[in-house]
């Protein structure tokens, strides 16, 4: 489960709408969705009102990087909101329109240029039939975008300008018609067992007619026997049994035919470039049911224009428009439209008329006869909706405009994460430097800030004469570079150096002769002069090589004849490869500038295709200079804010290429450049000013916060906050380590050390920690200390803590609980929301879609009356009311009625971080707190005053408070929030998705993962037994059958494979899943439509069934049974079926693959420290008892001890907050899952355990002859694993393991090393167990004795390291004890009131078998009321001398014997 991080987007827009010229135009079916897709690549939705079909836009859908060519939809199931979109590109992306995720993303080689969307009579679902820039048509599924097959032509092949599926009445099959460029009309046949395995599928017959490059091809859907087939300059109606031409029609001057579509059997509906749409009436011999039909045309009897729907007040339009003609049923009743956008941005819809027969014969008499003309019944676009914004949207840098006097648009933005500074480049040529979470905070929030002048401080850089293009900070890039440099771009020629501290100007660069379009940066092999150097290209064709450090051009590439679209390095030879738009490739030398090829062609592409192979990922840059959105997509897929990489081309070999980059799926890959906050510019148009997107990387955040938090701790505070549990496991190891005098001086030193609280330890656990990246460095630069005295402007706060006090102040719903929203204001320093919210979501392959504030309008106000704080503001003008009762809405329901996967990800985050800020000392936003804090981390105070102690009462309980304030802003997110936001009035909750928070199971940042748990847990217990048996019906389908051997059986419960090698039907119910960032609503789960989603299925089917078994399976019911409900069930709820006692086959199923998924050996298919065996092995331990009657419990237990012992000693505890390496991980995992074993089922734990001490020593026996080395058996690894477990027992559960106690010392005497007893007594070395008055050790004869519950005695010789047995009582053992010389062991056993001494005799010299024998037995006094004392204490016996005994009993009486 890659990419699982978690990063909450932040839109800011800005006064200026983006521009969108719209390139193709889609109604979803129940008309509640518009979705116009642009040439710049973006697919704006509207939210349209069925009633009024009144059109607000929704979201931004950013992903594609080429013109969308078609939007189509993906299912015909009512509530199935996808659509299917296509670029220019070749790139195909499914969308959901509710919440506007991508759900899958494909590249291929070929570009559609028309999809239709067909329900087959054998499939489920609707298929896409695509045509386009290639010979075939190509069926494909909409939700795996896989092609599942394709029809190919026998006769003259060529590319399908046109093509209609349909299914010709009375008949079972689908007939494709289709008609190529040059003319053939071809026809397919399709059966349904299509597959792409098959032989390639023919056409049945062709025919040659003349048209030639028709746009479209339409066949009459009311009696299939006439077909309109359209080109650019007429329009023809054909008879479709033998295609004869029936007749014809030209377009209007100056126009030309887009398509058309059939409006009754002799009424069709044109529409021209012009965004015209006309009707006509066709004549007799074109109308099938008449007697004429199919007669030669005449002369009088011809076509008919009856009416013209236009637009009066049309500008001409820059590019054609993009129309649609839309059929819909509303109340029963039929309604067409004609749709339409165009370049200007407009959406214009037509009612179309409905003429009867009597219209149109009047029509007809007219001379000349005049067409009825229609206006548009309406039109709206994405600039009318902004300007209908009062006030506009926010924008970054607001707060100039008010001080300048004028608005100046945004042209560059850089983020320098680690000065927390935000440089944007604007249009007059300044560049302003801004600190990004204050400026942020100025736009979005409440607060004194915004009563302070000129706040934040900004500087500014003036040197540009005009627009500035670009921005590069290269020390981000890369850490060559100078910390103070910064470079700039601009329309004026110029390169410019500054100075970021001293805001000086260092160097201008002249040597363009055109704007500076891209900067970038050479890679890190280069020669050391060229690693100084920065590369900057120019709308001039030009590429320079600039010395940062000699201040002058290295290598100026000019000559170019095209723009160019790819730089790659050879840094081995010297040489920058340069590829142009035209396919040339230009290979210069860096170091002296000459130009040593000129390529063209098949070499051309070789070349470059050689460079990405040999430099891999890290060291090419394409560069898309036309459309800024490329360089926008780019720099979110690889998530670093250097733009660069990735601009996609429309070459052959970007196509080979284009797949080296995106293998950048694993966690471990993205942590290295990833900052708690960045903020990236959003331009989807080169002449948009920019929006800003701000990314909250709240993994990042998290480990920010507590990094600095640790650092500020020594080791033994970190001890003592139980975060580490480090001196207690050393001690645990030392006892099974030989006790020779150097190790045991060693051991003592450790302890020693560890006392002192040493850094080692610290820095010992932090190698341990996974590094991360630069996430522990940026998070050590960024606090004061390291902060140079010029810096800008002195640091308070460090920006990790301003950076959450910004998340959370826009991810709480305020409005909800009062009190706790004053707590959070005054005590957590949280701000209010002052504008809603335009929030994003990424999805797969890092696709986005944004919110646009436009949508906020719909937010329904009138109802509520003004809040009491409002009506008092009766001086600010009414839209800023409005706005604040908006926000209020907005923060209190609406925020939580967006989507699911928004919910989800925002809950999470919130929770996420009121834990970590609960978890560090006195954690608060309000800055004279803060500040306290940091002085009173600093000061260890040696003597106390009077007035200090006060102050420490204070502080300790101002931190109660604010760990409270966190708790309760966690319970509210977690547990209350559904019925809080219902109460509000929300009348569509979006529920957290069970199966996004289940992925997150084991996620590798702890805070996350307790968060995901927290509210998976409250998310199920709130769905109630039913919702939970509906929730294991339908992911039971999914659990992977294993036999005890085998790896997962791929068929054993998907749904059966068809031949037609398409391994799942076609979708049923939405919400399918996905890998990073699907999730799904309870009852709905689609099958699969791909193998890689069926076996993300199985896998999160294996987790969430493990959880609700875990969490929910042990509650047993008397539902059926009629026994009382058992006193210890944990939750009031029912058991889920199939967990029970009486029907267990789910249990068995999922604690089988629970099992596999921990014992697999390691596989590329299933590597070893991967969150899913994490999560495996956490449910393993949390339902143990429930899993236990499947399990191999001996394989479980070593499994796990393999796990723990393999890793680091110092793995910290389960409270530790930062990220640990993914072994580290799983070692504490298994480590805490074996605690909850053990304390579940102690018997089981302990006697499996002495089982394979037993069968170890035997093999230890064998050893030698058997050839086999016992260091490597886990038993002996993880000796200090199996001890703690043992303590950690003998405290928790001291009367079970009474019953246990001569397997207990079994384990105890296998972990000890032999040497310890030597001149130690047990007390001494492990005192637990001498707890026991059962248990004696003798250190004169070295014998452990042990008394068993069942009346035996056991006597281990530590010396011949054997063991004898004596049945020496009829009931259990109450105490034993040796005499101080060793010659007597004396037992007492309180059930059969039975006092014995037994005496050893060896053999002559030790030799021969030594006996022990019964030498006296005493009677003794019963104990009154046995059963209500502890059996623990019932009796203890204390030698007095060698001879005399005392047996002292529980009810203070003692008694003397003597031997």
């Amino acid at each position: 489960m890659p990419g699982t991080s978690l990063v909450v987007p932040v839109v800011l827009w800005g006064k200026y709408a983006p521009t969108h010229c719209i390139s193709c135009i889609y109604l979803s079916k129940d008309q509640k969705t518009l979705a116009t897709g642009c040439y710049d690549g973006q697919i704006c939705l509207w939210q349209v009102d069925p009633e009024t079909l009144h059109m607000t836009p929704r979201c931004l859908l950013v992903g594609h990087t080429a013109p969308i060519l078609c939007i189509s939809k993906a299912s015909i199931i009512q509530d199935n909101n996808y659509i299917v979109s296509s670029s220019e590109a070749g790139e195909m992306c499914t969308w959901d329109l509710v919440d506007g995720k991508c759900r899958e993303a494909v590249k291929l080689q070929q570009v559609h240029t028309n999809i239709q969307a067909y329900h087959m009579c054998t499939c489920e679902d609707v298929r896409l039939f695509c045509n386009g820039y290639y010979p075939e048509i190509m069926i494909m599924d909409p939700f795996s975008l896989e092609v599942l097959f394709a029809l190919s032509s026998k006769q003259n092949p060529d590319w399908i300008s046109a093509l209609h599926v349909l299914r010709p009445t009375k008949r079972k099959d689908d007939v494709v018609l289709a008609l190529t460029t040059t003319g053939m009309v071809k026809v397919w046949t399709l059966l349904g067992h299509e597959n792409k395995h098959s032989e390639p599928i023919y056409e049945n017959e062709s025919k040659q007619i003349r048209t030639l490059n028709a746009v479209c091809l339409q066949c009459c859907s009311y009696n299939q026997r006439t077909v309109l087939v359209v080109c650019t300059k007429y329009w023809q109606i054909y008879d479709a049994g033998d295609f004869s031409v029936l007749c014809s029609y030209l377009a209007p001057r100056g126009e030309r035919w887009m398509a058309g579509d059939f409006l009754a059997i002799d009424r069709i509906i044109m529409w021209s470039d012009a965004g015209k749409g006309y009707l006509y009436k066709l004549p007799a011999n074109s109308t099938p049911d008449h007697k004429d039909f199919h007669t030669p045309s005449v002369e009088s009897d011809s076509p008919f224009l009856y009416c013209i729907l236009n637009q009066p007040d049309s500008k001409p339009l820059s590019c054609p428009p993009a129309m649609r003609f839309v059929t819909t049923v509303k109340h029963d009743k039929q309604y067409r439209y004609l749709l339409r956008g165009d370049s200007e941005g407009y959406v214009i819809v037509w009612n179309i008329p409905n003429l009867s027969a009597a219209q149109l014969q009047e029509i007809q008499r007219q001379k000349p006869p005049q067409p009825v003309v229609m206006a548009a019944t309406l039109t709206t676009s994405l600039t009318e909706a902004w300007e209908g914004m009062i006030p506009g949207p926010v924008g970054i840098l607001d707060q100039l405009e008010k001080q300048e006097g004028q608005s100046i648009k945004l042209t560059a933005s850089i983020y320098l994460p680690l000065q927390s500074k935000l440089v944007v480049g604007r249009e007059d040529g300044s560049i302003i430097i801004v600190p990004a979470t204050q400026t942020v905070m100025l736009q979005l929030l409440h607060g004194n800030h915004q009563q302070y002048k000129g706040w934040p401080p900004h500087q500014i850089l003036s040197g540009h004469g005009g627009r500035v293009n670009c921005l590069l900070y290269p020390h981000r890039e890369h850490a060559r570079y100078d910390k103070n440099h910064l470079v700039s771009g601009g329309v004026d020629f110029a390169v410019c150096l500054w100075d970021l501290y001293a805001g000086t100007l260092l160097h201008r660069f002249c040597v363009h002769a055109g704007e500076i379009t891209q900067l970038l940066v050479p890679p890190n092999n280069c020669s050391a002069r060229i690693q100084k150097c920065i590369c900057s290209v120019a709308s001039d064709h030009s590429v320079t090589l600039l010395s940062l450090a000699e201040r002058k051009c290295v290598c100026l590439a000019s000559r170019h004849l095209f723009p160019v679209t790819t730089i790659k390095w050879r840094p081995n030879d010297d040489f920058m490869i340069i590829g142009c738009s035209d396919g040339t490739v230009y290979v210069w030398q860096m170091e002296t500038g000459h130009l040593d090829r000129v390529l063209q062609g098949i070499a051309a592409e070789e070349v470059l295709y050689a460079c990405e192979q040999n430099e891999g990922t890290s060291t090419s840059s394409e560069v898309g200079l036309a459309n800024p959105a490329v360089h926008f997509i780019r720099a979110l897929r690889h998530r670093n804010l250097s733009a660069i990489r990735h601009a996609t081309q429309r070459g052959l070999h970007q196509l080979q290429m284009l797949g080296a980059h995106t293998n950048n799926d694993d966690p471990h890959m993205q942590r290295t450049n990833n900052c708690s906050l960045s903020i990236q510019g959003l331009r989807t148009n080169p002449k948009d000013p920019e929006s800003h997107i701000l990314f909250f990387d709240i993994e990042s955040l998290i480990i920010e916060l507590l990094t600095e938090e640790y650092n500020m701790m020594s080791p033994g505070s970190l001890e003592a906050a139980g975060l580490i549990s480090q001196s207690e496991y050393l001690k645990v190891a030392a006892l099974t380590q030989s006790a020779s005098p150097d190790a045991h001086k060693k051991i003592v030193g450790i302890l020693a050390k560890m006392k002192e609280g040493a850094e080692t330890a610290l820095a010992k656990a932090e190698s341990v920690l996974k590094q991360g990246g630069d996430t522990c460095k940026d998070a050590n630069d960024s606090s004061p200390r390291s902060y140079r005295p010029n810096s800008l402007g002195p640091l308070d706060t460090s920006h990790a803590m301003e950076i959450a006090q910004l998340l959370l102040s826009l991810l709480h719903s305020w409005g909800l609980d009062n009190d706790l929203d004053r707590v959070c204001q005054v005590k957590l320093g949280l701000l209010r929301p002052m504008v809603p919210i335009s929030y994003g979501v990424l999805s797969k392959a890092n696709h986005m879609s944004l919110f646009l504030p436009t949508w906020h309008n719909t937010i329904p106000v009138d109802e509520e009356p003004l809040p009491a704080d409002l009506s008092l503001t009766n001086s600010l003008p009414p839209e800023l009311v409005r706005q604040e009762q908006i926000t209020r809405i907005f923060t209190s329901h609406t925020h939580w009625e967006l989507s699911t996967t928004l919910t989800s990800n925002h809950l999470l985050a919130i929770i996420a971080l009121s834990h970590t800020l609960m978890s560090m000392s006195n954690a608060t936003f309000v800055p004279e707190q803060e500040r306290n804090r940091k002085l009173h981390r600093q000061s260890t105070r040696v003597n106390w005053s009077k007035t200090d102690e006060e102050h420490e009462e204070m502080y300790t309980q101002q931190q109660a408070q604010i760990k409270q304030g966190w708790s309760l802003l966690a319970t509210l997110h977690c547990v209350l929030l559904p019925d809080k936001v219902v109460e509000h009035g929300a009348k569509h909750f979006k529920r957290p998705q069970v199966e996004m928070m289940a992925k997150r199971w084991q996620h590798h940042c702890v805070e996350v993962r307790e968060a995901a748990q927290t509210l998976l847990l409250a998310e199920l217990s709130r769905m109630g037994p039913k919702g939970r048996k509906q929730l294991v019906e339908a992911w039971a389908q999914y659990l992977p059958l294993y036999t005890q051997s085998e790896t997962i059986n791929q068929q054993a419960n998907s749904p059966p494979v068809q031949n037609n090698g398409n391994s799942g039907q076609a979708p049923q119910t939405p919400d399918p899943v996905d890998e990073e960032f699907e999730e799904e609503d309870e009852e709905q789960v689609r099958k699969p439509s791909s193998l890689s989603e069926l076996k993300r299925k199985q896998s999160t089917a294996v987790i969430l069934l493990g959880i609700i078994g875990a969490e929910f399976g042990q509650d047993i019911t008397g539902g059926d049974t009629g026994k009382k409900r058992s006193s210890e069930e944990r939750r009031k709820s029912s058991v889920v079926e199939g967990f029970g006692p009486g029907n267990n086959n789910l249990a068995r199923l999922t604690a089988m693959a629970l099992s596999h998924l921990l014992l697999a050996p390691p596989s590329p298919k299933l590597p070893a420290h991967i969150p899913l065996r994490r999560a495996a092995i956490d449910l393993i331990g949390r339902g143990f008892t429930v899993w236990a009657p499947f399990l191999d419990i001996s394989k479980v237990l070593l499994g796990l001890l393999e796990l723990c012992s393999e890793a680091d000693r110092l793995v910290p505890s389960m409270t530790y907050g930062l990220p640990l390496t993914p072994q580290a991980d799983s070692c504490r995992t298994a480590r805490h899952a074996l605690t909850l074993i053990a304390t579940a089922r102690p018997a089981a734990f302990i006697t499996t355990m002495a089982k394979e001490v037993a069968r170890y020593n035997a093999m230890q026996q064998n050893a030698q002859t058997l050839n086999i080395n016992m260091s490597n058996n886990v038993l002996h690894k993880a000796k200090p694993e199996i001890l703690r477990g043992v303590e950690l027992l003998i405290e928790k559960m001291q009367n079970e393991m009474s019953e246990l106690l001569v397997e207990l010392m079994d384990i105890i005497l296998h972990c000890l090393d032999p040497s310890q007893l030597k001149n130690k007594g047990l007390p001494e070395v492990f005192p637990a167990v001498c707890r026991f008055n059962q248990v004696s050790h003798c250190p004169a004869t070295r014998r452990i004795a042990v008394g068993s519950h069942t009346g035996t005695l056991t006597l281990y010789e530590l010396r011949q390291g054997k063991c004898t047995t004596i049945h020496a009582h009829s009931s259990a053992v109450t105490a034993l004890a040796f005499s101080p010389d060793g010659k007597f062991l004396v037992s007492y056993a309180c059930g059969e009131n039975k006092l014995s001494f037994w005496q050893t005799s060896t053999g002559m010299f030790g030799l021969g078998q030594s006996q022990t024998k019964n030498v006296k037995s005493y009677s003794t006094a019963p104990i009154a009321d046995v059963a209500r004392l502890n059996p623990m204490r019932l009796a203890r016996l204390i030698w007095i001398n060698n001879r005399t005994v005392t047996l002292m009993l529980a009810d203070g009486s003692e008694t003397r014997f003597n031997v």
